[in-house]
């Protein structure tokens, strides 16, 4: 298809997950109502950000993948003909857990798992304590309406994850994310982190030739310690936005995607054809002395 439409189900989460799925499903159908024909929800949108502590308890949040809450978005998506992006706390073996997002497609069919990468270790971001790093490498799911790229959060940073998953073939970038400000920090700081968390993934629609999504919770979190800052994205090939979510309000945005334009920015601004490959070996070392 070269046209599609994509919804992005930016929401507020509770410590109630059977009641955080039933608002993503709300915000499912929503979409869909408005033709939209993949719907992105965001990073770990079943429970709080609970990442904040180390704390053994929260372990019990994981569920397994394909589970319960696959089969239950499987059923959405059957019923209402849409590609579903679920990003899940995966339990994948006793003692071995992964930030994970699974995808639906529109029949459906559960088609596989992406598994985060790049895993921080920040003040309130304490993933590592959670997390293994992705195994599974880069990956791109082909869906009904488009081939398409996950990356998750932290993944966002990174412009090799970006190209790499571009180069094979992935039409839209899709970033489920849990990201916000401490609410002790002054507003010009805030605004100086978001708009590099913006930026950054702008640069990597721009270095590829793709559109990216980017989908961010909203409200506060951890005791008033931490405002989600929403603000949840859809840029296109070029770097501009053309769909943006406010940073306070729960809501479904939905933006026409032009896949079509891949090729012509692609034509006209040809960053892969010049590409040096021969002269990028150094880049799999840490450093270089």
């Amino acid at each position: 298809m070269s046209s599609i439409k994509v919804g992005l189900v930016q929401m507020s989460c509770t410590n109630d997950a059977s009641q955080n799925l039933d608002k993503a499903i709300a915000g499912i159908r929503v979409a869909a109502s408005k033709g939209v024909q993949i719907v992105c929800l965001q990073e770990l949108f079943t429970s709080l950000y609970f990442c904040d502590v180390e704390d053994y308890e929260n372990f019990k949040l994981a569920e397994p993948i394909p589970g319960q809450t696959t089969d239950e978005l499987s059923a959405i998506a059957k019923e209402l003909g849409v590609v579903i992006i679920a990003s899940l706390f995966e339990k994948r073996a006793q003692g071995l857990y992964h930030n994970t997002t699974a995808v639906i497609d529109a029949d459906g069919e559960y088609l596989g798992k992406y598994r985060k990468m790049h895993i921080p270790d920040d003040p309130a971001y304490f993933e590592k304590f959670y997390f293994t790093p992705g195994d599974l490498g880069y990956k791109v799911f082909k869906t009904k309406f488009a081939t398409i790229g996950i990356l998750i959060c932290w993944d966002q940073w990174y412009p090799e994850a970006a190209r790499l998953t571009s180069l094979m073939g992935a039409e839209v970038l899709f970033y489920p994310t849990a990201i916000g400000w401490s609410t002790a920090q002054d507003e010009a700081t805030n605004n100086e982190q978001y708009n590099a968390w913006q930026t950054i993934q702008r640069s990597h629609a721009i270095a590829n030739g793709v559109h990216v999504v980017s989908v961010n919770r909203v409200g506060l979190e951890q005791d008033g310690a931490m405002k989600f800052w929403g603000g949840s994205f859809v840029s296109n090939p070029f770097g501009t936005l053309i769909a943006k979510g406010s940073h306070d309000n729960e809501e479904v945005i939905v933006a026409d995607i032009d896949l079509s334009k891949t090729d012509s920015y692609r034509t006209h601004w040809p960053f892969m054809r010049d590409r040096r490959i021969d002269s990028y070996g150094d880049i799999t070392k840490r450093f270089i002395d």
